[in-house]
C-alpha cells in the first residue's frame, strides 16, 4: 500500500535567504495530517543564498542528517567541529543531550542547495556525536548505496534509530529493486527527476509512504532521477 505525497502539498517559506520545502509540519508551517511518518520526523527541501546561513542554535534529543545537492554547506558546532559538506557526502549529528551548530553557505558566490533530514532517537539524553562521510558518484549509481543505519557499518553514519536511509541514481532505462523485511515500513523521496515506483509516476519533491509492500521497484524511462529510501520500523 502507498500513499503519495505531492511536491506541491509540502509547506513551503520563502524567507529571501533561504527558500525552504517542508515535507512534514515544521516552524510556522503545521499539518496535524503531516507530523511524520514512523520515527522520521522532518525532511526540508532548503536553499540558502551566498554567504547566507543558520546562526547558533540548540538541538537536543535528534538525529540530525543533512545530505547537499549543489553548492557546499559550512558546518560549526559545540562539539568542536568545523567542517564543509558537499555533494556525495553524508553528515549525521546525533543531537542527544544537547548541542548548539551553525550552518553557513560556504561560499560567496554561488547558492547552496541540501536537505535536512530528522529523526526520532530509539533512546534520549545520549552524548551528543558527529560523523562525515564522503563517497564516490559510482556507488549509487543504478544501485542503492547506504547511507546511515542503526548497524555499525563503515563509511555509515549511525543511526540511534531501528531505521536506514540509501539513496540511489537511476538511469535512464533501468529498472532497481529494494526490498523491504516484513513488518518495515519505508518513505521514498524523490531528490530529482521522474520515477515510476510501484506503478505510479513521482517527480521531483514528490515522496511515498509505503507499507504491506515486499518490495520497491524503481523504473526510469528518460532521464535519470536520484532518489531516497527511508527504511523504517
Amino acid at each position: 500500500m502507498m500513499k503519495l505525497r505531492r511536491s506541491g502539498e509540502r509547506g513551503h517559506a520563502d524567507h529571501g535567504w533561504l527558500n525552504s520545502y517542508h515535507t512534514f509540519s515544521f516552524a510556522n508551517y503545521y499539518d496535524p495530517e503531516q507530523m511524520g511518518y514512523r520515527s522520521l520526523r522532518v525532511i526540508n527541501d532548503d536553499r540558502v543564498a551566498p554567504g547566507r546561513g543558520f546562526g547558533a542554535h540548540a538541538h537536543r534529543d535528534m538525529e540530525i542528517l543533512t545530505y547537499v545537492l549543489e553548492g557546499h554547506l559550512a558546518h560549526k558546532d559545540s562539539m568542536g567541529h568545523t567542517e564543509v559538506l558537499g555533494p556525495n557526502e553524508i553528515q549525521k549529528m546525533s543531537a542527544g543531550s544537547g548541542v548548539v551548530h551553525s550552518e553557513f553557505n560556504a561560499s560567496e558566490r554561488e547558492p547552496v542547495h541540501f536537505l535536512q533530514i530528522w529523526i526520532e532517537p530509539q533512546t534520549t539524553g545520549t552524548a551528543p556525536g558527529y560523523e562525515q562521510y564522503a563517497f564516490e558518484a559510482e556507488e549509487k549509481r543504478d544501485r542503492f548505496r547506504l547511507l546511515a543505519s542503526n548497524a555499525p557499518t563503515e563509511g555509515v553514519a549511525r543511526l540511534n534509530q531501528d531505521a536506514s536511509v540509501s539513496v540511489a541514481e537511476i538511469t535512464m532505462g533501468k529498472t532497481l529493486k529494494y526490498a523491504l523485511g516484513a513488518g518495515r515500513h519505508a518513505w521514498v523521496h524523490v531528490v530529482e527527476g521522474e520515477v515510476t515506483l510501484n506503478g505510479e509516476r513521482l517527480g521531483t519533491g514528490d515522496a511515498a509512504a509505503v507499507r504491506d509492500e515486499a518490495e520497491l521497484r524503481f523504473a526510469v524511462e528518460g532521464g535519470k532521477a536520484e532518489v531516497l529510501v527511508f527504511d523504517l520500523a
